[in-house]
């Protein structure tokens, strides 16, 4: 016997709990599918317990510099262990905070793998036997992404890690080599460098964070330097070969050359894939392009009462953005049978979504950058202002950074958005509200900003672009 459920979500992630939350709300009957721990990647292997590794990197950080605030520290180390296991803590706290949430709203949850058999049934099974089949008139898909890999850049799990085993490291690696730069890759990086040891940075493109305005990832890169990280830019490894004690790494540039770097350890951070295998996709006529799912901007995906959401449907590959489209389509649902609370409804703006990387320097953006504007043919005002002349960064002892904003030289539109330094991944959201407002740069100049504070600098910015900066 079938169970029934009006909206059955696969996949328990930041998108599918908090869509099995909103269908919950509005009244409809509904059950989550989850294979192993709720809250998906992003909660226990992902954006929390990274942030857990990184604090306790920052707090690391501020020991070592406590003569710089007046302050005595000696015999300072860590304990790698303590450090890993409060990070493993706070995920599983907050894993079964999620199972709260799924109890509190009357959601029911398969602990299983669900496969779409038809539209309208789901089959749960677990350790290779069905648990269940579940009938739902609407279906959504959020089985999220992992590690991308490639035939000579496989883990191992010993020596080749992707995120999930830098997470849990089976030793502090005197030596390491991250590919890939993006926000995990340079992530792993600061953290291990902040931790002491000896890292180089691999990535194919012609600077670090390549998807960032180019002045805030140029910042970034000599900061990174600063620190002591090795970069190589316009390079890629082109083979690991596995010692008994360390890897070799051959690396090439974009002239051919080639040089063996020898490390203890490797973290594939070369991108991410989507979860697409096994779960019924193609034999129900659920399109994939290139490891993704295609959907249109509701989160349709061709087939009736299918859905899909998050990670699952491509870049940008964002918790925020799976949780928003998690609300969007359950409400696009509920407003197509004429549920009375849906009166107003948008898709997603990806271009309103901020991405964050908490490195350090943290670096923060929305919109578009300069270049990408530029490109659009858009005649744009760049403001700028440096942490150095923000007195509260300085009082903070976190002087090294810069806020920049783009704006459209005929309408005032704020085009972009872009940070790099202390706490810029809090403020970022201010800018966030102005694009979705459609707010201009009359109103954000009109706007009164507390003093002292790190968010002074996004108003000298704005003044900065119209040549009205007044502390720089």
């Amino acid at each position: 016997m079938s169970e029934k459920f009006d909206i059955v979500v696969l996949g328990g992630g930041p998108g599918g709990y908090v869509a099995a939350i909103r269908a919950a709300q509005l009244g409809y009957k509904v059950a989550v599918v989850e294979r192993e721990n709720l809250g998906g990647i992003c909660l226990n292997w992902g954006c929390i317990p990274t942030k857990a590794l990184l604090r306790s990197a920052e707090v690391f950080h501020n020991m070592k510099h406590a003569a710089d605030y007046g302050l005595v520290a000696e015999g300072l180390g860590f304990d790698l262990d303590k450090v890993v296991s409060r990070s493993r803590g706070i995920a599983a706290q907050l894993s079964g905070g999620i199972a709260h949430l799924m109890k509190k709203n009357k959601v029911k949850v398969f602990e299983g793998e669900g496969k779409l058999v038809k539209p309208g049934l789901l089959s749960v099974s677990k350790d290779g036997k069905k648990i269940a089949d579940i009938e739902a008139g609407d279906i959504i898909l959020a089985t999220g992404a992992r590690a991308r890999e490639l035939p000579h850049l496989k883990a191992d799990g010993d020596k080749i890690w992707t995120y999930r085993h830098a997470l849990v490291p089976n030793a502090m690696p005197k030596k390491l080599l991250v590919i890939g730069s993006g926000a995990i890759g340079i992530e792993f990086a600061s953290f291990y460098n902040e931790l002491g040891a000896d890292v180089t940075v691999v990535e194919m493109l012609d600077r670090v964070m390549p998807v960032e305005d180019e002045e805030i990832s140029v910042f970034a890169q000599k900061s990174f330097k600063a620190q002591g990280m090795k970069i190589l830019t316009s390079s890629s490894v082109t083979k690991l070969d596995k010692k008994k004690d360390s890897v070799i790494c051959t690396v090439e540039d974009a002239k051919g050359k080639t040089q063996q770097i020898e490390v203890d350890r490797v973290i594939l951070a070369i991108g991410i894939t989507g979860n697409v295998e096994n779960i019924g996709l193609e034999e129900n006529g659920v399109k994939v392009d290139r490891g993704h799912i295609v959907a249109d901007e509701w989160g349709h995906t061709g087939v009736k009462g299918v859905h899909a959401i998050g990670d699952l449907t491509g870049p940008p590959w964002l918790a925020h953005k799976a949780s928003h489209e998690g609300v969007i389509v359950i409400e696009k649902i509920a407003r197509d049978k004429g549920h009375k609370e849906i009166k107003d409804l948008h898709p997603i703006d990806k271009g309103n979504i901020p991405g964050c990387t908490y490195c350090r320097p943290q670096v923060a953006s929305v919109g578009l950058t300069e270049k990408s504007a530029q490109e659009k043919g858009l005649k744009i005002r760049v403001g700028r202002f440096p942490f150095i002349g923000n007195g509260k960064a300085i009082a903070l002892g976190e002087a090294e950074g810069l806020v920049k904003t783009v704006f459209d030289a005929k309408t005032g539109e704020l085009l972009g958005a872009h940070m790099v330094g202390a706490e810029v991944t809090e403020m970022i959201q201010g800018y966030t509200i102005a694009r979705t407002l459609e707010t201009t740069e009359a109103e954000l100049m009109h706007t009164v900003f507390p003093h002292p504070t790190l968010s002074e600098m996004m108003h000298e910015s704005v003044l900065d672009a119209y040549g009205k900066a007044l502390h720089f």
